[in-house]
Parts: C-alpha cells; sequence; structure tokens
C-alpha cells in the first residue's frame, strides 16, 4: 500500500510537471527560433537595402558589413552580383528564383522538425529611385542570402530542454521521498492493526492496536483490542479449566489405582485378575492423559521467559533418569556430537525436561529389544540442534503431518497406544522457547525428532 501511494503521488507530481514545465519548454523553443529568425531577417534586410541602392559607397558599406557578420556570427552572406564584393554569390534554387522573379522572401530552417543544421534566409534586393532613400521600391535587382550555423541554437535548445528534464528529476526524487513518508505517516494505523493481527494469529492474544488516526481506524483498532481482550478472557477461562480439571482429576485416579492393586492382590480368580489388569492399564492411560493435559495447559499460559540453561546438563540428566527403564528392555541409550565447552540455549526452566521426557518415552515405546536410541547434540552457529534418533518402525509421511495434532495416538511395537499429547506438549514448549521441532527418517528406518533451540550468546564454562 505504501508503494501504491507513493507511486500515485508521484505520478500526480510527473503530471503537474508535464502540465506546466513542457508548454514554457516548447514555448522557449518557439520563441528561440522567432527571435533567431528575426534578427538574421533584419540583418539580410539591411544589406539587400545597400545591394538594391548600388552605388560605390553601399557596396564598400555592403562588403564591410557581410565581412563582420561573418566574423562576428556562425552565419555567412552570399549576395548575387550587382556589387563587388568579397562574398560569394548564392546557388540557384527555388528560394533564389523565387526571390529574384516574385519579390519574395523565404526563411528555410532546412527540417520540419525544429531545426536542421543551417537556416537559410533569402530577401530580394529591390533597386532604389533615389539614392539610399531607405525604401528601395523599384524592380528586384538582386537577392541577399544569409547562411545562418544553427549549432548554437541546439546547444541552447539543449540548455533549455535539460535545465527543465533535470529540474523534473529533482522534484520527482524529492516527491518521491515526501510521497513515501508521507505514505507511511497515513498507512501506520493500518500496519499496527495489521502487526496486532498478525501477533493474535501467533496466539499472542495479549497484543493491543494503539487507538490513532483516523476515526475508521480507532474504531477499528477499538472492536479489534476488544475482540482480543475477549478471546484472551475465553481462552484463559478455558486454560483454567482444563488445569484445575486435570489438577483434581489425578487423585481420584490414583486412589483409584490403589484399589485396584489391592484388589488384584486379594482375588485368586484369573479371570477377575484379568479384568482388574485391564481396569488398571485404563486409570493407567487415564492418568497420562489427565497429565499431558496438566503440562499442556501449564505450556500455553506461558508463566516462564527463556534464560540460558546448559543443554548438555539437561541432557545427561534426563538420560540418567531413562536409562534403568530402557536397560529392562536392553535398549541402549547413547549421546554422540558433543562439542568442547558447555553450549547454552534459551529455555524455560523445565521445558526442556518435559520435551526429553516425552521424546525419549516414545522412543523407548517404539524400539525394539536390544535397539538403539542416540541423542545427538551438535551446535550451528546461533542455534543448537538436539536429535533424537530411535530403530523403531518410524512414521509414514501421512502421520509425520498429524503427529503434532492434539489427541492423535500412534502405536508403538507393543500395540498400546498413546494419549496423544506428548508431541503437542513438545511442539509447544518448544515454539514457546523460540525454537522449531522436526520428524524426519533415521537412519536405520526409525523416527529422527530434530529440536533446533536457540544458542545463547553467554558461553558455557
Amino acid at each position: 500500500m505504501i508503494r501504491q501511494l507513493t507511486r500515485s503521488y508521484v505520478a500526480l507530481v510527473a503530471g503537474a510537471i508535464a502540465l506546466f514545465t513542457v508548454p514554457v519548454a516548447f514555448t522557449l523553443t518557439d520563441q528561440l527560433r522567432d527571435d533567431t529568425a528575426a534578427s538574421v531577417r533584419r540583418e539580410a534586410d539591411t544589406m539587400a537595402l545597400l545591394l538594391g541602392n548600388g552605388n560605390t559607397p553601399s557596396c564598400a558599406a555592403l562588403d564591410e558589413m557581410g565581412l563582420a557578420y561573418a566574423g562576428q556570427t556562425p552565419g555567412n552572406v552570399e549576395v548575387t552580383e550587382r556589387c563587388d564584393t568579397h562574398m560569394p554569390s548564392p546557388k540557384q534554387d527555388a528560394a533564389l528564383t523565387k526571390a529574384l522573379e516574385t519579390g519574395e522572401s523565404t526563411t528555410d530552417w532546412g527540417s520540419p522538425f525544429i531545426w536542421g543544421p543551417e537556416l537559410k534566409i533569402t530577401v530580394p534586393a529591390h533597386e532604389s529611385k533615389r539614392d539610399l532613400d531607405g525604401r528601395n521600391r523599384g524592380p528586384v535587382v538582386g537577392a541577399v542570402r544569409i547562411v545562418y550555423s544553427t549549432g548554437g541554437l541546439t546547444q541552447r535548445l539543449w540548455t533549455i530542454w535539460g535545465f527543465r528534464a533535470g529540474l523534473a528529476v529533482a522534484v520527482l526524487s524529492v516527491a518521491a521521498v515526501v510521497g513515501a513518508g508521507v505514505a507511511r505517516r497515513l498507512t501506520r494505523p493500518w500496519r499496527q492493526l495489521n502487526d496486532t493481527a498478525s501477533r493474535f494469529s501467533d496466539g499472542d492474544l495479549s497484543a493491543r492496536s494503539p487507538v490513532t488516526g483516523p476515526q475508521e481506524t480507532q474504531t477499528l483498532a477499538r472492536t479489534l483490542n476488544q475482540a482480543g481482550e475477549r478471546l484472551d478472557t475465553l481462552i484463559a477461562s478455558q486454560r483454567i479449566f482444563v488445569a484445575d480439571a486435570s489438577h483434581q482429576l489425578r487423585t481420584p485416579l490414583t486412589a483409584l489405582r490403589l484399589s485396584l492393586d489391592n484388589i488384584a492382590d486379594g482375588v485368586d480368580d484369573d479371570f477377575v485378575k484379568e479384568d482388574v489388569e485391564q481396569a488398571t492399564a485404563e486409570v493407567v492411560r487415564m492418568s497420562r492423559l489427565v497429565n499431558g493435559l496438566l503440562v499442556l495447559a501449564r505450556a500455553e499460559a506461558k508463566v516462564a521467559a527463556a534464560e540460558p540453561l546448559p543443554l548438555l546438563d539437561i541432557v545427561r540428566e534426563r538420560l540418567d533418569v531413562w536409562r534403568p527403564a530402557a536397560d529392562e528392555r536392553g535398549v541402549t541409550i547413547t549421546l554422540r556430537g558433543i562439542a568442547d565447552g558447555r553450549p547454552l540455549v534459551l529455555t524455560s526452566p523445565g521445558h526442556l525436561d518435559q520435551v526429553l521426557d516425552n521424546v525419549l518415552s516414545n522412543a523407548l515405546e517404539v524400539s525394539p529389544d536390544g535397539g538403539t536410541i542416540t541423542v545427538q547434540v551438535e551446535p550451528r552457529g546461533d542455534e543448537v540442534v538436539l536429535s533424537v534418533l530411535d530403530e523403531g518402525p518410524g512414521m509414514s509421511d501421512t502421520d509425520k503431518s498429524r503427529a503434532f495434532d492434539r489427541f492423535w495416538r500412534g502405536k508403538g511395537l507393543t500395540g498400546k497406544a498413546g494419549s496423544g499429547l506428548g508431541l503437542a506438549v513438545v511442539k509447544r514448549l518448544v515454539t514457546d522457547d523460540g525454537g522449531t521441532v522436526t520428524l524426519g527418517d533415521a537412519p536405520r528406518g526409525g523416527l529422527k525428532v530434530t529440536i533446533s533451540l536457540r544458542a545463547s550468546s553467554r558461553s558455557g564454562g
């Protein structure tokens, strides 16, 4: 919009310049032609009077005047042979014939467009009835022709048009700068509204647009702000409800699981035990679901700010926690790609712990007995890449595109479905810290989870 307004403003100024400057330039060009032709014509008429007198003093004056004119101007004088002068005779052409036969003067610019290289003015010389009477109304006795070079006129023409063209360019440049400034000023309220709407689309419902500009934009800004406040209130209420409900459900679910364990310990009927074990498995799944909802609600609340934390320390701590569970399955967890020093990443306290727990839990779930889970850490400029590779069945492209959706549940090697919130929580936590998470194929056919985190400008010791 800024470009369109600037172009419109420059086009308007260009139109105004063309409207007022071009006619003036044409007028000055015509005036230059007319003044030059009139000046040359006066000189030719004066010389024609002297030629018409034909006496010795007039011929001497004509010779002297012609030589002086040729020396002081870019013009040359040609006269017919009535007087004995040093000037050449004009070539026979239509203009000379017209002057000698009809007594009419001729002005020839040499080109229909502005002028050619020479201006030729041919003037008839009439015989004077009385010496030096200044009128010479007798018959035509000769002709005077002045051949005037237009090179100087052409230079003046370029000066006229070049000056105005340079002035027009300067004015248009100033107009472009001024137009851009005015356009930015006029569109600032709209850009502020667009920025606010973009922040809304990114999930930042706390964004508010300044109420500035024309009345229409002020009304739109108030409406947008009210909508943001309303949405923020509704979503905050939803998060509080999910967090409270999840928190309240954890206690009865724990009690229910303990009760089922006690029942299982107190019965000998295999069928009853099987039913109790199925019920216990469902309670465990519900507990995972409730815990995932609680973690997701807390993540969406954004209660903690990102700060520099040692990535390797967090990774080693979480691997130590998960190795006992991996050892039970014969799964090996290895850490590779460690660079010198201790890379710091910008993450909220506790976020990376939850991310690793979810990713390692999924990797362990799908890893075959005796398999390997590889964790890689690789600094890359202003970010640090954390990758987790397993040797499970991997995912199809369709599953990868849906894996981060809430409540989408894949199945591991055991055939048990997850809660459907693990990867959704991972993406939310990583995104809140300014990072990215993607899914790819591991070299051995499993899944590769790549987490890119912002590197801190501070270096770890």
